[in-house]
């Protein structure tokens, strides 16, 4: 058997060891449930257990403990349990405190992150009571983990869904308690490397700053990692879903304009090539944001599609040149030397 260091610290402690046969005992029981209702009891023995030794900030056989909890929100079982398990939970992480839980954050997160976009409806705002509780007031301490904490909560930001704005306003904390930077460069990764959560991350990131836009500086948006914003924007822009691309214009539109002077030409050109797959789409209302952010016209990005004129049209580059032609001409030039060296 392994022993935990912090474990090492109540070796000596008689009571301690109680703590931890009557967690041994627990835990046996696991082994012989059948049945979802099985679990239910279980897990009520180990809270008996927990609270009866709720003098100490230790608990042993964490590692057991943190797994049996995560297969008890296995979603194929029903929210009786689910809500059992959350309620270990919430007992585990009044005694541990925040320093250990920033210590043991992975052993007990494996079993959490997954849950919110299987969980049914009763279940939901009990584990948003736990992120808000114990996960946003870890600040800094919750980068290590914020990849896994964002795939985790973004799933909760779906328009009409009731829990939308209270999973916005957790990630706004997590936003402002920890570094800027590196929360935008894990919701970066986020949209590179995970389809499902594509559009709820970007819709977060265009609603962030729409609501931050009296912010003179904005460069934390880029992250901590040029390459990996713009390779999550590519990734966005090639997705099958309609939605994703629509959304991914509207952030380049308002907030990442073509002549921007934190892109490089290559990273300009990486992105003009992956629009080609919005424009094979055929779709009137991703061409149109398009050749707006391309053009370089007034962002409208924000306003109804039916109130919103064909950009094609308000730019006037048939005919007499336009403030947005000129605009097209200062990136064009070094756009196009950097993409014939692309193509040769």
């Amino acid at each position: 058997m392994i022993i935990d260091e912090d474990e090492m610290a109540y070796a000596s402690d008689t009571k301690f060891k109680q703590f931890g046969t009557a967690v041994d005992k627990a835990l046996k029981s696991f082994e012989y449930s059948t049945e979802w209702a099985d679990l239910i009891s279980c897990l009520g023995k180990l809270n008996k257990v927990i609270l009866t030794y709720s003098t100490f900030h230790v608990i042993p056989r964490k590692i057991l403990v943190g797994k049996r909890l995560a297969q008890c929100l296995h979603p194929a079982l029903p929210s009786g349990v689910h809500l059992k398990a959350l309620e270990t939970y919430n007992l585990v992480f009044k005694q541990i405190g925040k320093s250990r839980l920033t210590k043991d954050l992975f052993i007990y997160s494996a079993g959490l992150f997954p849950l919110l976009a299987a969980a049914a409806i009763s279940v939901k705002p009990v584990l948003l009571n736990l992120y808000e509780e114990f996960y946003v007031p870890l600040g800094p301490h919750l980068i290590p983990g914020l990849p896994g904490f964002l795939i985790a909560v973004l799933p909760g930001i779906e328009e009409g869904s009731e829990f939308n704005e209270r999973t916005t306003s957790i990630l706004e904390d997590v936003c402002l308690k920890s570094q800027k930077e590196s929360f935008f460069s894990s919701l970066w990764g986020c949209i590179l490397h995970s389809a499902q959560i594509r559009l709820p991350a970007v819709t977060f990131a265009v609603n962030h700053l729409a609501k931050h836009s009296d912010e003179a500086d904005k460069k934390y948006v880029f992250g901590n990692d040029l390459k990996l914003m713009v390779d999550a924007i590519c990734s966005a822009l090639e997705d099958h879903n309609v939605l994703v691309q629509r959304i991914m214009l509207d952030f380049l539109l308002a907030f990442v304009p073509l002549e921007n002077s934190e892109l490089s030409t290559a990273d300009v050109v990486s992105i003009l090539v992956c629009c080609l797959n919005v424009v094979l789409r055929r779709d009137m209302s991703l061409n149109r944001r398009l050749y707006q952010w391309i053009l370089g016209t007034a962002n409208e990005s924000f306003t109804d599609d039916s109130n919103q004129q064909s950009s094609i049209g308000d730019s006037g580059f048939v005919g007499e040149e336009s403030p947005a032609s000129s605009s097209f001409e200062k990136v064009a030039k070094k756009v196009r030397c950097c993409s014939c060296d692309i193509i040769v």
